[in-house]
């Protein structure tokens, strides 16, 4: 009898979440249609928004090792000395 009673409570333990799964939530209740008044207003505003879009400046492309880099341009390397031969010269110790 034990054993029928955990069985019993084993499967309603596992059938909760599925049937909790199969509940949808009521759905959200439908906008009202717009009057001819809120769709006007609704572009006068978008063409307002565009139009303050074209105030706004251009940055410039962003550089933020800019102020760690040296402005000059870099002085090209001076040509190699020339060498001798070893050996030709005299060694002083």
């Amino acid at each position: 009898m034990r054993v029928l009673r955990a069985a019993a409570m084993f499967l309603l333990l596992l059938a909760g979440p599925a049937l909790a799964q199969a509940m949808k939530p009521p759905a959200p209740p439908a906008d009202p249609p717009k009057s001819p008044s809120q769709i006007e207003a609704d572009k006068v505003t978008d063409s307002a928004y565009k139009r303050s879009l074209g105030n706004i400046p251009d940055k410039p492309p962003a550089d933020p090792w800019g102020s760690a880099r040296a402005t000059d341009e870099p002085k090209p390397a001076a040509p190699p000395a020339k060498r001798t031969k070893a050996g030709t010269g005299s060694t002083t110790n």
